[in-house]
């Protein structure tokens, strides 16, 4: 099956065959945290309708049961016996990273602590637009009634200058403008109150406005150096000037909103992430549960992940953003996470078959 330029899923895009799990290099550990982030994402699995076209629920049921049964040091086998793996595409990949930042923020306005991290807003709505037309199954826009129109929700320049401020509850109030922008990049985090105790939160929705990163934009005008452009080098450019950092900040149009969490951060399935295993894609291409290895130019994005997450700028095939945990070592790791390389979706045996995947390549380049 060729790809297919402009492909909205992983059925539309060309699925190639992929090498016999046995050939790929995944260590005993990872194989085995693998299969338990796996399980974790069985009942979603099972229950989701697979937006990419790949699965029907049914065809995870005999591969969930044989990971509740897996002998110590057995999952690879486990891995090798109930799966197959399919390139998407071209299978060309690049991963990102992601992380749980930790932020100064306090429960009320005080000295220090300016910047609203908001609760959703009451006027803001969702709509199915298959409600409306059939051609349109699957398809969700987010905006506000304003007199007798539906109109776009607000953007980020707008809500910073209190478009919301009567629509939106304050979760809680940050002490710095980079460190809440970057919060709502990465979807959820803790926030160190003065007491020293913690506040989690979670994402909870979005203005329905496109996502534009900001660092591209900082590169393009010679604004970042080499060396630069990692999540670091663009928090400090924004420190240094603040009134021209905030401006770019608003170009990102994009506006998150969150909700208080009793647990820690939970993916788009609903379950808790762990760093170094789960990763977010783009539901089109990927089964949100699926396991997905990715032979990468960075050792440590490398290896096999399980996608229970999505993010708004994790778009198309072959397009994935790692997760890395809490901690000044996740953050410097995601920060500066920007690999290629390879990526191969495990799908349960017989899926190729009766999607009438073209026989493809052996095991990928090792980097």
């Amino acid at each position: 099956m060729a790809t297919t330029p402009g492909a909205t899923t992983a059925a539309s895009a060309g699925l190639v065959a992929g090498p016999a799990i046995a050939s790929l290099a995944i260590p005993d550990a990872q194989a085995e945290a693998a299969r338990a982030a796996f399980l974790y994402s069985c009942p979603g699995l099972l229950r989701r309708t697979d937006a990419s076209g790949l699965t029907r629920g049914a065809d995870w049921q005999s591969v969930c049961d044989a990971a509740r049964s897996v002998p110590r040091d057995g999952a690879m086998q486990f891995f090798a016996d109930n799966f197959e793996t399919v390139q998407i595409g071209d299978g060309k990949a690049f991963a990102t990273g992601y992380y749980e930042p930790e932020i100064a923020a306090s429960r009320e306005r005080r000295s220090g602590y300016d910047v609203p991290i908001y609760a959703r807003p009451s006027d803001l709505i969702d709509v199915d637009l298959g409600q409306f037309l059939t051609d349109l199954k699957g398809k969700k826009i987010r905006g506000r009634v304003d007199g007798s129109s539906f109109v776009p929700y607000y953007d980020r320049a707008a809500i910073v200058q209190g478009a919301v401020t009567t629509k939106a509850p304050v979760l809680a109030w940050g002490a710095d403008e980079a460190a809440v922008f970057f919060l709502q990049i990465q979807g959820s985090g803790r926030l160190r109150l003065p007491d020293g105790s913690y506040m989690q939160v979670g994402y909870d929705t979005q203005n329905g406005r496109d996502y534009t990163g900001i660092g591209k934009l900082m590169k393009d005008r010679g604004l970042l150096g080499p060396g630069q452009t990692s999540m670091q080098g663009i928090v400090a450019w924004l420190h240094a000037h603040p009134a021209e950092g905030r401006a770019i900040m608003d170009e990102n149009k994009s506006f998150i909103f969150f909700r208080e969490l009793d647990t820690p951060p939970v993916g788009a399935m609903g379950y808790v992430v762990s760093g170094g295993i789960s990763v977010a894609a783009d539901t089109k291409f990927v089964p949100l549960g699926a396991p997905v290895f990715l032979s990468m130019d960075r050792q440590d994005a490398s290896g096999l992940w399980v996608a229970q997450d999505t993010g708004g700028a994790i778009k198309g095939s072959n397009r994935f953003d790692t997760y890395w945990g809490a901690g000044p070592a996740a953050e410097a790791t995601a920060g500066g996470m920007a690999a290629r390389g390879t990526a191969f979706v495990l799908v349960p045996r017989g899926t190729l078959a009766r999607a009438g995947a073209q026989a493809g390549p052996g095991a990928p380049t090792q980097f």
